[in-house]
């Protein structure tokens, strides 16, 4: 972990350096573009903001010059034993004789043996660095985990998957729900039940949180594909959200996200089948969502997650334009000497003042046939599309809705028809499900006018196909 830690430092100085090593620039062109890298904030690999000073990024690129990418990763500290070899291979065999001994029961020993030993604590570091913090079968000790809450709302959210039912039209195709949990309330604020766990499935999980519910301080999520993504990480980076990783070894910490999870299939897809549409799934999970937990009171925090999350007033919510920008994509091409770049087999004609010049090109991956051009983080236009063959990102699959199917009277449709009666600002009778005709008024048109027509009935089947 220390190693990978000195390697992100390192990448880190090579992303914010990249552009002064262009070889095309002068001397006052390199100045200018170091000053301007000095004067602002850059996001630094703890995911904080930094600001690093002129003389630093000099060190840094003549670093890169002398040594390359190696010589931007920090050295490994080495710190010289203060305590005697003696005492520590003393220390060791104490360890080793009976494994269960701790580091204070090793340092006792040691003391009523006569001895000068290190303090309990670097007696700990020095049995850990030797590999000796093992329990007597052999493994090291489990971790202790406190119980932790956020203290406020949208401090943390927490990311993870789902895998549901069976999609109709498919034998081993599954739904996955991806959804982001908010720490403080426990309020579910971005989900999507997709046919995968991609990036695309999971960046429209988290728009929508946004879109509703305000842009959270940190994200926690696990080292998935979908979660590792060049994407995602720069979509916090746009939106100042500090993204952490857990390790694979430590799943308690998020542990709010799968008791939620649990809930999940207790209560929800123990009421759904294998073979269900997923327009129909992600229906029915929004009113059972909305009308059940949103609105059930949880036993740890003593309020519904709906109010415990509004308690604070309405959150500050993003701008369309921040948004956007925030879930575009990003690669970076060499232009060529004819002014003209290529991205997955469609080809782009540029500014001719960039060629030779490596760009970075910004795209809606739904739609390649708009491609905007920075060079050295300064927008430079937008690329003229010349050779088009693919309209859309390779990895795009847009989840086509499937054809309307008959609703039945089972305990999730009711609660559907129930959020769906209060957002369009009107109750439904359900007294009228008991009528022999289904509708309630004795005519059997479905339309409640007595006329037998059923016009108003076809009038509003028309606007839910609208829809």
């Amino acid at each position: 972990m220390e190693d990978e830690r000195r390697r992100e430092i390192g990448l880190f100085r090579y992303a914010l350096i990249r552009p002064a090593l262009e070889p095309g620039l002068s001397k006052a062109e390199r100045g200018r573009l170091v000053r301007a890298l000095s004067e602002v904030e850059h996001l630094g690999p703890d995911g904080r903001l930094v600001r690093v000073g002129r003389s630093t990024l000099d060190d840094w690129i003549r670093a890169y010059r002398q040594g390359g990418f190696e010589a931007l990763v920090p050295k490994p500290r080495v710190v010289v034993p203060r305590t005697p070899a003696g005492v520590l291979d003393l220390a060791f065999r104490l360890k080793r004789e009976r494994p269960e001994r701790t580091a204070a029961q090793v340092h006792q020993i040691m003391l009523a043996a006569g001895e000068r030993p290190p303090t309990v604590r670097a007696l700990q570091t020095h049995l850990a660095r030797a590999g000796l913090n093992v329990r007597a079968d052999g493994r090291s000790p489990h971790k202790v985990y406190g119980r932790f809450e956020a203290s406020v709302r949208n401090e943390l959210w927490t990311g993870d998957g789902l895998h549901g039912p069976v999609l109709a039209g498919s034998t081993a195709r599954r739904a996955v729900l991806l959804a982001f949990i908010d720490d403080h309330s426990r309020l579910l604020v971005g989900w999507r039940w997709g046919t995968g766990e991609d990036v695309f499935r999971l960046e429209a999980a988290l728009r929508s949180g946004l879109m509703a519910r305000g842009v959270p301080k940190a994200i926690l999520v696990d080292r998935g594909s979908a979660f590792v993504s060049s994407q995602l990480l720069r979509a916090c980076a746009v939106l100042g959200v500090k993204l952490i990783h857990a390790s694979p070894r430590a799943a308690t910490t998020k542990g709010k996200i799968e008791r939620y999870f649990r809930t999940v299939r207790d209560q929800f897809l123990v009421e759904i089948d294998d073979g269900i549409e997923l327009v129909e799934l992600n229906r029915l999970f929004s009113a059972w969502l909305e009308v059940v937990y949103h609105r059930r009171v949880n036993t740890e925090t003593g309020q519904t997650p709906l109010e415990r999350f509004d308690s604070a007033g309405a959150p500050r919510l993003p701008t369309p334009a921040l948004l956007r920008e925030a879930f575009l994509w990003s690669q970076e091409r060499t232009v060529t000497k004819t002014a003209t770049v290529s991205l997955h087999g469609n080809r782009y004609e540029i500014d001719p003042a960039l060629a030779g010049r490596k760009v970075e090109l910004i795209f809606d991956p739904f739609d390649l046939t708009r491609i905007e051009v920075r060079y050295q983080h300064r927008p430079m236009g937008v690329a003229v599309p010349l050779v088009i063959g693919r309209r859309t990102h390779p990895q795009a699959e847009r989840e086509l809705p499937p054809p309307p199917t008959g609703t039945g009277i089972d305990y999730l449709k009711l609660l559907a028809e129930q959020r769906d009666a209060e957002i369009a600002g009107h109750r439904i009778d359900y007294s009228s499900l008991a009528e022999p005709d289904g509708d309630g008024d004795g005519d059997g048109d479905g339309d409640g006018d007595g006329d037998g027509d059923g016009e108003d009935r076809d009038i509003n089947q028309q606007d839910e196909e609208g829809q």
